[in-house]
């Protein structure tokens, strides 16, 4: 392999904090909001990675992809995972993922807000049905969170 080749492939990394992120709601009437980190439209790459945020008593409409492996991480919060009419609970440190085809929805059951690293591989359109959505602005309590500076209000 020449050096041309190996360029050619090269990805340069790509960095950002949270100041950086685009969030969005998918509809008007979405309890949740997704803010992106990554997706194929800045990387170029077949992945969708985001911040999920669900108000209290928020949730998806149950879903399902064809291809694609969705994975829920816990930041903060508690909820409920569902998949394929099974139910677990879920809360801070918790991972939850979702196979090709599953029938799934994570609602929010806590008193506060649910945060979730939310990754989808392929992105299987998921990037673009955020984008389509409306544009909303992370707020102070968002921000704690992502930056972690909520950790030190214990």
């Amino acid at each position: 392999m020449n050096d041309a080749t190996r360029t050619k492939k090269c990805v340069i990394p790509m960095f950002k904090s949270p100041s950086d992120y685009q969030a969005y709601r998918i509809s008007p009437d979405s309890t949740n909001r997704l803010a992106i980190v990554f997706d194929p439209i800045s990387t170029r790459m077949p992945l969708t990675y985001c911040v999920e945020i669900f108000d209290v008593g928020g949730k998806t409409p149950l879903n399902r992809h064809q291809m694609a492996v969705e994975m829920f991480f816990v930041l903060k919060g508690e909820g409920v995972a569902m998949c394929d009419g099974k139910a677990v609970d879920i809360r801070a440190g918790d991972s939850v993922m979702v196979p090709p085809t599953g029938i799934h929805a994570i609602e929010n059951t806590g008193m506060g807000r649910l945060y979730t690293l939310t990754i989808m591989v392929p992105n299987e359109d998921f990037a673009e049905l955020i984008r389509s959505g409306i544009p909303v602005e992370l707020d102070e309590e968002d921000m704690a969170v992502l930056q972690r500076s909520d950790a030190l209000l214990v």
